[in-house]
């Protein structure tokens, strides 16, 4: 395997990771933090935008953990890539929107 093979499976995870608030937030209906508010990262964006970016970050996801190398779910070294990959995206996700949900 490439050593692109293992940032794309990290990269994946932390994707993936990424698509689920905003997609969640978005298909219940409630505004979320998004890249696109104003002010970035920190405004609030409608529901729908937030869909949209949630899906965008799950295509990116599968981009990169299903077309690039050949990943599998029975190989122990993929699925902790991945892991770490959505380990290391939920912290910073945790810290980022921690002070606006009092979760710090």
């Amino acid at each position: 395997m490439r050593w692109y093979h293992y940032l794309a499976y990290f990269f994946g995870g932390a994707f993936l990771a990424n698509a689920i608030p905003h997609f969640v937030m978005g298909s219940t209906g409630h505004p979320f933090q998004s890249p696109f508010a104003t002010p970035a990262g920190e405004g609030l964006s409608p529901a729908w935008v937030n869909v949209l970016w949630g899906f965008t970050n799950l295509v990116i996801a599968y981009l990169l953990l299903g077309r690039v190398g050949n990943f599998e779910l029975r190989r122990w070294r993929h699925i902790l890539l991945a892991g770490a990959g959505v380990l290391a995206m939920a912290l910073m996700l945790a810290h980022a929107f921690g002070r606006f949900y009092g979760g710090l």
